[in-house]
């Protein structure tokens, strides 16, 4: 291998590195993150005290696909054919405290619904 063409497969490495480490995201540092599993499902929320929410991650404990929904209160949004989904919620709610539900779906069935209370 040339040392021109070796510079350019360093150079081509350390940009995807980059690239891949700008595309993770992060929790805030001031956020909470609070979990709650069930039967077939865990719901996880990042969150700022207990009324403002910024996501909804939802995951299969038994890493099988189906329809996975994230919601608070009227806030509603789901997922076809995914083991695993990130809803983005970044909106305040005020009142009386939070549930964040996670919720999943197959065969046209509620399998299960699961929340976190935040307090």
């Amino acid at each position: 291998m040339t040392s021109t063409r070796r510079r350019l497969t360093t150079v081509a490495v350390a940009l995807a590195g980059t690239c891949a480490f700008g595309l993770v995201t992060a929790v805030p540092a001031s956020a909470e993150v609070s979990t709650k599993c069930g039967t077939y499902i865990c719901v996880n929320t990042a969150h700022q005290g207990k009324d403002y929410v910024q996501d909804i991650t939802v995951t299969t404990r038994d890493g099988l696909t189906g329809t996975l929904r994230g919601f608070v209160r009227d806030y509603a949004k789901s997922k076809a054919g995914v083991s695993k989904a990130r809803f983005t919620v970044n909106r305040e709610f005020s009142g009386e405290p939070l549930l964040v539900c996670g919720g999943l779906d197959r065969g046209g069935r509620v399998i299960e619904n699961t929340c976190v209370a935040l307090s």
